[in-house]
């Protein structure tokens, strides 16, 4: 069976006294998920905002990888328990 999907993702970043944000978003068209993630300059380091996105956006996606692998995780076991049943 043949399919194909688009999932709509957003990254948001955001900039203030030397913290990144990012906001990730991937809309699935079933649900929505959001991930988030932060980067901070150290002081002693030279401030380069694309190092702070790349750094933020990075752990907004691995936040968001976690979240849709629990999920993955919790839809096998409720299709082993509904197989079971």
């Amino acid at each position: 069976m043949a399919r194909t999907l688009e999932w709509k993702v957003r990254l948001y970043l955001f900039e203030e006294e030397g913290t990144t944000k990012a906001r990730m978003t991937v809309d699935t068209g079933a649900t929505v998920l959001t991930g988030r993630g932060a980067a901070r300059c150290n002081p002693c380091d030279a401030d380069v905002p694309e190092i702070g996105d790349e750094l933020a956006a990075g752990r907004a996606m691995d936040d968001l990888a976690h979240q849709f692998l629990s999920a993955a995780e919790r839809d096998i076991a409720g299709v082993e328990r509904a197989a079971a049943g």
